[in-house]
């Protein structure tokens, strides 16, 4: 519980900050989640999805909802997870 007006204010900031990363955080999962099944099921769009997936993780480091550390190891497994499929097929 708050007990000045400027923690309070502080807490509204936080939970106004937490929705907006989530969101980003979220469109960002499902990005990748979309772009492993296609990998991993042959679909032809995978490179597609990949792309979009990577402009995802993008967006999300960029705005500071993950670090960019982060998108850039997750983009890298990506890659190399559809290189692979791609040289199987």
């Amino acid at each position: 519980m708050a007990n000045t007006k400027s923690a309070e204010k502080r807490n509204r900031q936080n939970e106004k900050r937490a929705a907006r990363n989530r969101v980003l955080r979220s469109s960002a999962r499902t990005a990748v989640k979309k772009a492993r099944l296609a990998i991993a099921s042959g679909d032809e769009n995978a490179a597609e999805l990949v792309r979009n997936a990577e402009r995802a993780l993008t967006r999300a480091a960029n705005k500071g909802a993950i670090h960019k550390n982060n998108a850039s190891r997750r983009n890298s497994r990506l890659m190399l997870s559809l290189n692979k499929g791609e040289a199987a097929a």
